[in-house]
Order: structure tokens, then C-alpha cells, then sequence
């Protein structure tokens, strides 16, 4: 934990905006069809950085819970939150081996991997709830630099999901540039509504 903590302090603080003020190009892109489909507006980023994307969810009326092991990130985006007037609950946990308890309409999963965390995640979408995903692939350049524990391989992360027992609304790999991504948008399915059998006929 603390090895993963030091890492991303040191990357957060190197600069006044690691990954910049934006939210992803993907989420901005999705925001309006997202507000159409989620069932409430209670939202989870996991390994949410510097909150780029929880202050985005935030200005767009969701009530948003940050994770991330990073206290630079996380206070960085506290303050953002702040000056900006929108409330995020910022908090720093170690994903390692977390289980999310709590429920949830909408989860992001933003330019990190934890393939044992998907099946968690699913497990707390409320019935009609959207997953986001959005995460780098492997690539020969990247595999001499990255540990390809934590890079997606060609295909992966449709097939995890395909699995998973819901609709994915939207897939795509991008593999035209230096860092190759797989985008994914993933509907978990609505609880089946109760219909009692007819009474049976009096003879």
C-alpha cells in the first residue's frame, strides 16, 4: 500500500494537473445518454486521481464518492471541489483487495486495472445501473515500460463483461496511437418484477 501511495503522491505533485482539469474525453461524450439511462444519480470513481471526473459528475447534479490511494490527488481534488461549490466525498482507500459494500447508480473505472475489483463493481450497481470503463491495452511499446498485469490485452474487456450477466450499450479498442485504450459502457440488467401465478380455475 504505501509503495503504490509514495508512487502517485510523487506523480500528482509533479505537476499542478497530472492528467489536466478536463474530465475524460469519453465520459464528456456519454454524459447525456448516462443522465438518460441511470436509475438515481448516487456515483462511484474509483482510483479517481485528482477528481477530474467526480467534479464533472458533480456539476451535472450526481452525488459522488472518490476513491484513490493518493492523499496529493485526493486533497487536490478536495480543493477543486471547494472552489468550485460541488460536494465530493473524497476518500483514500487502498483498492487492493476492497469490496465495495455500498450501492450505487453509476461507477467509473477511469485509466486504472483490477480485474478481481469488475466482478465487485457489477455486484454494486443498483438493477439498471451503468458502468463506465476506460483503460489502457497492452502494446509492444508499453510492455517494456508498464507491467502487463495492469495492461488490457486486445478483445479482454469485452469478454469479461459479455460474462457478466448484463447489456453493454457500447465497446470500443482505439489502437491507432502510442497509448492503445478499451472504452466500454455497461448496463447491469433491471430486477425482474414479481408476477404471481394466475389463481387457479374453480372447477
Amino acid at each position: 500500500m504505501d509503495a503504490d501511495r509514495i508512487k502517485w503522491n510523487k506523480r500528482f505533485e509533479s505537476q499542478d494537473s497530472f492528467l489536466g482539469e478536463h474530465p475524460s474525453p469519453f465520459l464528456a461524450r456519454e454524459i447525456e445518454r448516462i443522465k438518460s439511462l441511470v436509475p438515481g444519480l448516487n456515483a462511484l470513481d474509483i482510483a479517481c486521481g485528482e477528481g477530474r471526473n467526480s467534479l464533472f459528475l458533480a456539476r451535472h447534479g450526481f452525488k459522488v464518492t472518490a476513491l484513490d490511494i493518493s492523499d496529493i490527488g485526493l486533497a487536490k481534488g478536495r480543493n477543486r471541489a471547494q472552489t468550485e461549490g460541488v460536494n465530493v466525498e473524497f476518500l483514500r482507500v487502498d483498492l487492493d483487495g476492497h469490496i465495495i459494500k455500498e450501492r450505487y447508480d453509476l461507477i467509473l473505472n477511469f485509466n486504472f486495472l483490477q480485474r478481481d475489483l469488475i466482478p465487485s463493481e457489477v455486484a454494486s450497481l443498483n438493477p439498471g445501473g451503468l458502468l463506465l470503463f476506460d483503460t489502457i491495452m497492452a502494446s509492444e511499446l508499453l510492455l517494456q515500460t508498464h507491467d502487463p498485469a495492469y495492461l488490457l490485452q486486445p478483445g479482454e474487456l469485452h469478454r469479461i463483461f459479455a460474462a457478466l450477466g448484463g447489456n453493454i450499450l457500447y465497446s470500443e479498442e482505439s489502437c491507432s496511437c502510442d497509448m492503445p485504450t478499451a472504452r466500454l459502457l455497461f448496463r447491469k440488467k433491471r430486477a425482474t418484477p414479481f408476477r404471481p401465478y394466475p389463481p387457479a380455475a374453480t372447477p
